[in-house]
């Protein structure tokens, strides 16, 4: 909790991650872990981020991608928002709440990074937890993407659009200020004179 709220994630997303099982804190690392399900509700993915200066990002064994963190819409949304990490989604959904939008009416997917081809020449493919995640929530029409403001990011968000138009409207919406949405909400709370609550 000490770590998420450093980064500026709002209390009311951590007590939501922690209340629905999708955040855990690991016994012997003290590592924030992120957990996606399938439609089931069983837990099929888990991302783990090391609250620590040493910066560790890794995957729990036996982690299913097509299942990474998300945070589904309440009711019938048409609308997907899609990040690189789960940080990102929640410093998203704090932009939200701290703006008193809500924060539940359109879907959101981490995607776990961002797809990189394994052999020069290779055709791309969506993110393999893009399409899981259309194919559990036909309903939805309209894609909305957040990836980061680097050059695989950007060339990411290209792809998806190249490879996913005209069948969904896509925009892409990288974040305002710095390298990734994080970055975005520190500083939009340190423009506000804000701290973390």
């Amino acid at each position: 909790m000490a770590y998420l709220s450093k980064r500026g994630i709002h209390r009311t997303l951590i007590d939501y991650c922690l209340e629905t099982g999708r955040l855990y804190e690991s016994r012997r690392y003290h590592n924030a872990v992120f957990v996606g399900f399938d439609q089931e509700g069983t837990p099929r993915y888990a991302a783990i981020r090391g609250t620590t200066s040493t910066r560790y990002m890794g995957e729990a064994a036996g982690s299913d991608k097509r299942f990474s963190f998300s945070i589904p819409a309440l009711g019938n949304a048409t609308e997907l928002h899609l990040f690189e990490s789960a940080i990102d989604l929640l410093s998203f959904c704090t932009l939200e709440h701290l703006a008193d939008r809500d924060w539940r009416q359109a879907h959101k997917l981490s995607l776990a990074g961002i797809y990189r081809p394994k052999t020069e020449g290779e055709d791309p493919t969506p993110p393999a937890a893009l399409m899981q995640y259309l194919q559990c929530f036909p309903q939805v029409n309209r894609l909305v993407l957040h990836l980061d403001n680097d050059d695989p990011g950007r060339m990411a968000a290209a792809t998806i659009q190249r490879l996913l138009s005209p069948a969904f409207l896509i925009s892409d919406e990288p974040p305002k200020y710095g390298k990734d949405v994080n970055n975005d909400l520190m500083e939009s709370r340190r423009r506000r004179g804000e701290t973390s609550r």
